[in-house]
C-alpha cells in the first residue's frame, strides 16, 4: 500500500493450495475412488461465489469511475478473470508492446486466482491417474505421488528459472512456471507426518518461517525477480511454518498464528484479497492521484475489510453451509458466471458505441497540428477517448515478412513503381511518426518500409532496457537488412527521453549507427523525439475540463532551446535533422489536446490521428532533410 512492493504472499497461496489439495486427494485415493466431478464443484463453490460477486460489483463501479480510455482493457480482463484466464491475458500483454503501457487493471490480481483455478482443475486428474497406475496399497501410492511431484517440481522450477532470466514478465504470469510451488506444497503434505522435530526445533522453524515471510517483500523486489529461484524464499518459509506445526511453547509462532484474531482475519483472507486491489485502483482513478498516501491507504484498507466481512458472512459462508449436489452446484456457478459476462457485454457495447468517431483527423473541425497555437471551435475529441489507447499506425495491409537473421517483421508499403524507397527504423515512436510521413510519401510516390521494435531505438546499444540483449541483436539484424535493401534514405530517431527536467539526449549508439549508414552511403533523416509526460495524458484530459492547462507541459521544462544532437561534434555528414518540437508544442506549452485531437495515446506515444496532421507543418523540413 505505502511501499510500492509486492510481498510474495501469492507464492505462499500457491504452496498452501498444493498442500491442502494434494493431502485431500491422497487420502481420498487411499480410501476409494477420487470423485472428480464432486471435487471440481466443491472447489467452484469455494472460489466462484465470492470471486464473481467481486467481479460483478467491480464491473459496475469501474464503468462509473474509470476514464473511458481504460474501458476496453478493463472489459477484456474482467472476462478473462471470470473464465480463470487472467494470467494468460496478462502474459500476452507482457509481450505485446502496445499493451505494456496499459494502466493498472481493476482485476489484475485475478491472475493468481486464475492459476489456482487451472491447478485445481488439472491436479485431481493427475492424482487420479497416479492412483489408477499405483494400485497396490497406500505405500505404493505415496511413492508414486512423491516421484511425480518431484518431477513436476524439478521441471517447472527449471523452466521458471530459465524463463525468468530471459522474459521475466511472461514468466511471472505463466502457469507452468508456477507449478513447482504447488508441487512443493504437495510434497510437504505427503511427508509432513514423517518429519520428526523437537519442540525447540519446531519453535525455531516456526519463527524463521514467519520472519522470513514478513521480510521477503522488503528485501526482494518480488515483482521483477520472481518466479525463479528467488520464489524459493517465501515458499520454503511457508513450508517451515507448516512443518513446525504445534511447538507446544508459550512463545511459539503457532500461538500467534492460531489466535482468534489471526484465525478470523485468515478466514477473511480470500475475500480481502479479492477486494483490496479494485478498491485501491478505483480510489486512485477516482481521485486522480498517483499514490494513495497515508490517509488514503488507511481508507482503502478499511473499505476493503468491510467489504471482505460482508462478502465472507453474506456470500461465502451461506454457500459453504448448504449441501449442494453436482447439478445444483453447477447451476449456481453458471448463473454467477453468466451475470458477470452479461454485465461485461453491456459495458463493451457501450464502449463500442462511444468508439464511433464523430468526424475525422484533419477535417475542418479536427485540424490537429494545423491549428497549433490557434483557437478553434470545440468539437468531440478524436480519437474517441474510449479507443485512444488503440490509435496506433496500422500496417497490417502492407507486405510483411521476417528478417532473415532475426524473428521480427519488416513491412513494406505496397507501391507499384516508387520514385524513392525509405526505411523507417527504430522503436514505437518511429511507428507513430510513420503517420506523419505517409501523406507526404503518398503525394510524392515514395515507398515506406517499417522496421520497429518496442522500447528499442536504432542504436548500437539497448538504450531503454540495458538488460535487453535481444534489442542489440535486433539492431544488428535491422542494419544488415537495410544494407541489403540499399534504400534511398533511412528515417530514425535523433534523440530520446525528452522528459521534464531537460533530460533529452542523443546517445552515442545513435551516432554510431548513423556512421555505419554513412559507410554504406545511405542518407539519414533523424527526427527529434516527442515529449514524455509523467502519467497518462488521456486519463488527465478525462478528469479535467476540456483544454484544462493542468494536463499540458511547459515547453521550456522538456525541450532545451538547442536540441542535443546539434551540440555533438562528430555527427556524420550523411545526417540531416527534423525538429518536431514546433508541431507538438507552441511557443510556451506542449498541449495534451490540439485542434480537437488528443496529441498522445498514453504518456509518451503520439496518436496516429494527431501525427497525421503533422505532415503539412513538417513537410518542408522533411524535404530539406532528404534533399529531394
Amino acid at each position: 500500500m505505502w511501499f510500492g512492493r509486492v510481498s510474495g504472499g501469492v507464492d505462499v497461496f500457491f504452496l498452501i493450495t498444493g498442500f491442502l489439495l494434494t493431502g485431500q486427494l491422497a487420502r481420498e485415493a487411499e480410501t476409494g475412488t477420487i470423485r472428480l466431478a464432486r471435487r471440481w464443484i466443491r472447489t467452484g463453490l469455494r472460489l466462484l461465489p465470492a470471486a464473481l460477486t467481486v467481479l460483478l460489483a467491480t464491473t459496475v463501479a469501474a464503468a462509473l469511475i474509470l476514464p473511458e480510455g481504460r474501458w476496453t482493457q478493463s472489459v477484456r480482463e474482467i472476462v478473462a478473470a471470470a473464465l480463470f484466464m487472467e494470467n494468460w491475458q496478462l502474459a500476452a500483454d507482457s509481450v505485446d508492446y502496445a499493451a505494456r503501457n496499459n494502466a493498472l487493471s481493476v482485476v489484475q490480481h485475478f491472475w493468481s486466482l486464475s492459476i489456482q483455478g487451472q491447478f485445481t482443475l488439472v491436479w485431481p486428474l493427475l492424482v487420479a491417474l497416479i492412483a489408477l497406475v499405483a494400485r497396490g496399497g497406500a505405500a505404493r501410492l505415496h511413492t508414486n505421488l512423491t516421484l511425480a511431484l518431484l518431477g513436476v517440481f524439478a521441471s517447472s522450477l527449471t523452466l521458471s528459472i530459465a524463463m525468468t532470466e530471459t522474459n521475466q514478465p511472461l514468466a511471472y504470469f505463466n502457469s507452468l512456471t508456477r507449478l513447482w510451488e504447488f508441487a512443493l506444497g504437495g510434497l510437504v503434505a505427503l511427508w509432513i507426518d514423517r518429519v520428526v522435530l523437537t519442540n525447540r526445533e519446531r519453535l525455531l522453524a516456526g519463527w524463521v518461517g514467519v520472519v522470513g515471510l514478513v521480510a521477503c517483500g522488503a528485501v526482494l523486489q518480488v515483482s521483477t525477480a520472481f518466479p525463479g529461484y528467488a520464489a524459493l524464499w517465501p515458499t520454503v518459509c511457508a513450508a517451515l511454518v507448516l512443518v513446525a506445526g504445534n511447538s507446544r511453547r508459550r512463545f511459539g509462532a503457532d500461538r500467534l498464528l492460531s489466535s482468534r484474531p489471526a484465525q478470523y482475519l485468515g478466514g477473511l483472507g480470500f475475500a480481502l484479497y479479492l477486494w483490496h486491489w479494485p478498491v485501491l485502483v478505483l480510489f486512485l482513478a477516482g481521485t486522480g492521484v498517483e499514490d494513495a498516501g497515508l490517509a488514503g491507504g488507511i481508507l482503502v484498507i478499511a473499505v476493503s475489510l468491510v467489504l471482505a466481512v460482508l462478502t465472507h458472512h453474506g456470500v461465502e459462508m451461506p454457500v459453504l453451509a448448504r449441501s449442494f449436489g453436482v447439478a445444483n452446484g453447477l447451476r449456481l456457478c453458471a448463473c454467477g458466471l453468466v451475470a458477470v459476462l452479461i454485465a461485461a457485454t453491456i459495458w463493451q457495447v457501450a464502449a463500442a458505441h462511444r468508439a464511433v468517431p464523430d468526424g475525422r483527423s484533419g477535417d475542418n473541425s479536427h485540424p490537429g497540428a494545423l491549428a497549433l497555437g490557434e483557437a478553434v471551435q470545440e468539437a468531440p475529441l478524436l480519437p474517441p477517448p474510449v479507443s485512444v489507447y488503440d490509435d496506433w499506425v496500422d500496417v497490417e495491409h502492407w507486405n510483411c515478412g521476417q528478417m532473415p537473421t532475426f524473428a521480427a517483421d519488416v513491412c513494406t508499403q505496397p507501391v507499384a513503381d516508387p520514385d524513392r524507397r525509405i526505411v523507417v527504423v527504430g522503436d514505437s515512436h518511429m511507428q507513430q511518426f510513420l503517420a506523419t510521413l505517409l501523406p507526404i510519401a503518398e503525394h510524392r510516390n515514395w515507398q515506406l518500409t517499417l522496421m520497429v521494435r518496442g522500447a528499442c531505438p536504432f542504436s548500437t546499444a539497448s538504450e531503454v532496457l540495458p538488460e535487453d540483449a535481444e534489442c542489440v541483436e535486433w539492431n544488428t539484424a535491422a542494419l544488415a537488412e537495410i544494407a541489403a535493401m540499399r534504400p534511398d534514405a533511412v528515417v530514425t530517431l535523433a534523440s530520446r527521453d525528452a522528459r521534464t527536467g531537460l533530460t533529452e539526449q542523443t546517445p552515442p549508439g545513435f551516432v554510431e549507427q548513423w556512421r555505419r549508414l554513412d559507410e554504406l552511403h545511405i542518407p539519414v533523416m533523424a527526427v527529434r523525439d516527442n515529449p514524455r509526460f509523467e502519467s497518462s495524458v488521456p486519463d488527465c484530459v478525462a478528469r479535467h475540463e476540456r483544454r484544462d492547462p493542468a494536463c499540458n507541459m511547459e515547453r521550456s521544462t522538456v525541450y532545451a532551446s538547442t536540441p542535443p544532437y546539434l551540440l555533438l561534434p562528430d555527427v556524420p555528414r550523411n545526417v540531416r535533422f527534423v525538429d518536431i518540437a514546433g508541431a507538438v508544442c507552441d511557443a510556451t506549452v506542449c498541449p495534451a489536446e490540439v485542434g480537437n485531437l488528443l496529441v498522445y495515446l498514453d504518456d509518451n506515444h503520439l496518436t496516429a490521428a494527431y501525427a497525421t496532421t503533422m505532415a503539412k507543418p513538417l513537410e518542408q523540413q522533411v524535404l530539406d532533410a532528404l534533399g529531394w
